[in-house]
């Protein structure tokens, strides 16, 4: 009964979005300063740096001109580090070690790395992308499907 209420996830359509989410955030990376990168720790979780600093030198004069751009590239970086943080330790693992780490690494190495074999890695990438899409609400649905 509960199925017939929710319009269904285009499972596909979802997991190229959150596929150019990731990349985007890998890009974001790079621009970000060394000191702000979110830190990995041993159980697959990132955590975010604290900016708590109330004094302002020259640097950080300059910086506030483009403050809506670094603004908006930090709060893309957090959302995505608490969203991947909600996921199951596997999840997390798999996408921190894939995507979310500044080395680019192919599939078949996290799947080795984590002693997974090819199936249930991909099983677990796929619920992984899944949920990351609901939780950074980026699904996408399936268009008009009258059954």
């Amino acid at each position: 009964m509960m199925d017939t209420l929710l319009p269904e996830i285009d499972v596909k359509a979802t997991k190229r979005v959150v596929e150019a989410a990731l990349e985007k955030y890998r890009v974001l990376l790079l621009t970000q300063n060394e000191e702000e990168l979110p830190k990995v720790t041993a159980t697959y979780s990132l955590v975010p740096p604290s900016n708590t600093n109330a004094f302002h030198s020259s640097t950080e004069d300059i910086a506030i001109r483009n403050i809506s751009h670094e603004q908006a590239r930090s709060k893309y970086l957090k959302r995505m580090v608490m969203a991947v943080n909600r996921l199951g330790y596997w999840e997390r693992a798999i996408l921190i070690q894939r995507y979310m780490l500044q080395d680019d690494v192919f599939d078949y190495q996290v799947y080795n790395d984590l002693n997974f074999s090819e199936r249930k890695y991909y099983r677990l990438k796929e619920k992984a992308f899944i949920k990351l899409a609901l939780s950074l609400r980026i699904e996408v649905y399936k268009e008009g499907d009258d059954k």
